[in-house]
């Protein structure tokens, strides 16, 4: 199968590596070919560093590196069965790339995207054949992160869904079906992680040392929110918020973080600049938290409540299944649990009263609770 990826970033290359390391021959086209050089460079470090650990033979990695070809034009991609794009999150560069697509490859190509964010109904809109465009949303590292969420739009021919599904499989990925809703299934439910943290912290209710330590040891979660988005990119993690918070027409649920854009203004964007929420340098010393018992109960059950209400609230509105929510949580973003699952141990009536706690104190539609929570 011909497989073509435009956009030789980490993601691109991540996507590439996987095509390849499943038997496929990739085309990887990017504007910028220094940019290509550049990925193919470490691509083969990683395959290197992957036979001294005995993974892979050195012949699968001459084999995996032997099946990805740079291109200098798109034209390039004319033999493709499928192509896949992983570009900026912008919606008219996107467009303006499927319809020079659409010129060039068969009409049998199935043409993808890898958005996080930006509605697949919307992006398919402006081509000529657009039955044949589905979102395929990788995460990041794509060779590591099991969870691929597939997405057809409302013009995506009907079984094309459950070809690429079956696809994924045979590229020993665990793929979801999600409806095109802003930020399908992960990018949704998980908002309040960060946006919760962000408020608390904004109202100097705790720092996010003692944040991201009442994640990790209440909530078994491998990584704190203030962890997380230091390891994202604040300016990417952002960037997301904004696009959901404005694609569900300013819903207060999903509203930004002042504190998030001062961090992103002043250009700390975690781990890539240094500096974030925490140092990154040779001589950074980590700030122990405060220990505080109560506190920390508080924060856990709050920013869970939050979590499990989005859960829940997807499942009200179909936008996966069941099965799907639970998976892309713990797959998607490393969750220790289903959230579902989750909120039934904790107990829904404990998570319904908890809601309505806050939004009492608070009166704002941000802690507005699903009806069907109300109903579990």
């Amino acid at each position: 199968m011909n497989i073509g990826i435009i956009g030789s970033g980490t993601m691109g290359i991540g996507i590439a590596q996987v095509a390849a390391t499943s038997g496929c021959e990739v085309f990887l086209y990017d504007t910028n070919s220094a940019q290509t050089e550049k990925s193919l460079a470490s691509l083969k470090k990683v395959l290197d560093r992957l036979v001294e650990k005995e993974k892979i033979s050195s012949e699968k990695s001459s084999d995996i590196f032997g099946k990805i070809k740079p291109c200098s034009e798109l034209k390039d991609f004319k033999d493709c069965d499928l192509v896949i794009e992983a570009i900026i999150e912008n919606k008219e560069i996107k467009t303006k790339v499927f319809q020079n697509l659409e010129e060039i490859v068969s009409e049998k190509c199935i043409i993808s995207s890898n958005t996080s964010s930006i509605s697949i109904t919307s992006l398919s809109s402006e081509l000529k054949n657009p039955e044949r465009f589905i979102g395929i949303h990788f995460f990041n590292p794509a060779p590591l992160m099991p969870l691929v969420e597939i997405i057809p739009g409302l013009l995506t021919e009907k079984d094309l869904d459950e070809e690429m599904v079956s696809l994924m499989k045979l590229w020993g990925k665990i793929p979801v079906i999600a409806k095109d809703v802003p930020g399908f299934i992960v990018n949704r439910i998980a908002r309040p992680f960060y946006g919760e943290a962000l408020r608390i912290v904004e109202e100097n209710i705790a720092t996010p040392e003692q944040v991201d330590d009442a994640m990790r040891t209440l909530g078994n979660f491998k990584m704190g929110p203030f962890e997380l988005m230091d390891l994202i990119g604040i300016d990417v993690n952002f960037s997301v918020t904004k696009t959901v918070y404005a694609d569900y027409f300013y819903d207060p649920k999903y509203k930004p973080s002042l504190l998030q854009q001062r961090m992103s203004e002043a250009k700390l964007h975690g781990r890539k600049t240094a500096k974030g929420f925490y140092e990154y340098s040779e001589n950074a010393i980590k700030t122990a938290p405060e220990k505080d018992e109560k506190l920390y109960g508080e924060i856990f059950l709050r920013i869970i409540s939050m979590l499990i209400n989005e859960a829940v609230e997807a499942k009200r509105l179909k936008i996966a299944s069941d099965e799907a929510i639970e998976l892309a949580m713990q797959k998607g973003v490393n969750y220790p649990k289903g959230l579902l699952a989750w909120g039934k141990e904790i107990g829904y009536q404990k998570i319904s009263e908890t809601l309505q706690n806050i939004y009492e104190t608070y009166q704002e539609e941000r802690y507005r609770q699903s009806i069907l929570l109300r109903q579990m």
